[in-house]
């Protein structure tokens, strides 16, 4: 068929110019074929203004397809929307053992907590943990092997889910305060508790996977942040948020043993994330762990902290940073869980569980050699050039 483009204008506000054969790419890839420009200047020159067209695209292909964005009304602060209507929440057979919140969603017991009695596991407390951290890193990698663009977030909260079940395990985050799901999922700018939803995960994207178990009276907690698709290793502010995040939580490892005071831990992931340009979020910590899901102690990740505290054997807990390229201040988003930054700039997280033990420190949730992920150099500027 023959297309008559004689009478094609430029889409470049006020330019009424007749556009040629450039048209932005984006719109292509979103369906879109009716973006023309007149020249590259003129496209980069309205690039701020034209950019909108593509939310307004996506929202119509949502409304096509009878998913919908909740808040319609809330000012986000990035490009990520929430995509509902959301799954049912999805059911644990009564022959797998609950927490106390299953069915209130209230978690009692750990409310009655004192918030500076820190608990040493004895040798048969270690190696629950040790299987309930061995169960939960086959789940994150069962999940995160399921990455790709095209997939829901949702789809992976049904991977999560059933990989507990099959391991007769409860996934911790279910109906924890209600939270709806059986993992958190937060994309670019969503610093954490993000809820899996009907959004598409797109070329380009990073997504942190923060998977918890319940098995046999012990939790386990994990999380790391992954590249979904070549595009997102090929962005050098992706790679740098990504990587820096995850040489923080492994700077902070290294000092894990017997005397070492837990505020010393902030003081060593600050230093790195600086060193690298890029910002913590501060509201979020690490926390100790295991019959309880956040028990003490909490292990701030910034420096000059007042934690207190020493680091003894058989203390379990988990070291999480969060780094920011932008500003690392948050917003909430309407459903009350979902943490954004305030500028829209990507964040990234990392999570092991650890256990101190008589000489150092064992990371129970330590990656496998054929986890799914891993660090990637920093790309070159030909590969990052778009």
């Amino acid at each position: 068929m023959t297309v008559d483009t004689s009478e094609r204008k430029c889409q470049g506000a006020d330019c009424g110019k007749e556009a040629g054969s450039l048209q932005c790419p984006t719109c292509l890839k979103l369906g879109y074929h009716d973006s023309y420009f007149c020249s590259q200047d003129c496209f980069k020159k309205n690039w701020n203004q034209h950019k909108s067209l593509h939310q307004m695209i996506k929202d119509r292909a949502q409304n096509a397809n009878g998913t919908y964005n909740p808040f319609p009304t809330f000012s986000f602060t990035g490009p990520v929307r929430p995509v509902y209507p959301l799954s049912p929440m999805r059911t644990v057979p009564k022959s797998i053992r609950h927490p106390d919140w299953a069915e209130t969603g209230i978690p009692k017991a750990e409310q009655r907590l004192s918030r500076t009695k820190i608990d040493l596991l004895d040798a048969k407390g270690q190696q629950a943990m040790r299987k309930v951290c061995r169960l939960a890193r086959e789940v994150l990698d069962i999940t995160a092997a399921e990455l790709r663009p095209g997939i829901t977030t949702d789809y992976l909260d049904e991977v999560c889910h059933r990989a507990c079940v099959e391991r007769d395990s409860y996934p911790s985050p279910l109906n924890y305060y209600h939270f709806p799901k059986s993992l958190c999922t937060s994309p670019n700018e969503v610093i954490c508790h993000g809820i899996p939803d009907q959004r598409v995960l797109l070329d380009g994207d990073i997504l942190n996977l923060d998977i918890s178990l319940y098995h046999e009276g012990y939790h386990a907690d994990l999380n790391e942040t992954y590249y979904i698709g070549e595009k997102a290793k090929a962005d050098p502010d992706a790679v740098k948020v990504v990587e820096t995040t995850r040489e923080c939580l492994d700077k902070a490892i290294e000092i894990v043993k017997p005397g070492t005071p837990i505020r010393e831990f902030g003081k060593a992931i600050e230093e790195h994330a600086k060193s690298k340009g890029c910002k913590i979020v501060t509201t979020w910590g690490g926390h100790g762990i295991n019959t309880e899901f956040h028990p003490p102690p909490w292990i701030p990740h910034y420096g000059k902290n007042k934690a207190v505290g020493v680091c003894k054997p058989g203390m379990t807990f988990t070291i999480e940073p969060i780094l920011a390229l932008g500003n690392p201040k948050e917003v909430y988003w309407p459903d009350d869980w979902t943490n954004a930054t305030v500028d829209g700039k990507w964040t990234a997280q990392f999570e092991h569980t650890l256990l101190v033990t008589e000489t150092g420190v064992e990371v129970l949730t330590a990656r496998k050699d054929d986890s799914p992920g891993g660090p990637i150099p920093m790309p070159t500027a030909t590969e990052g050039a778009v």
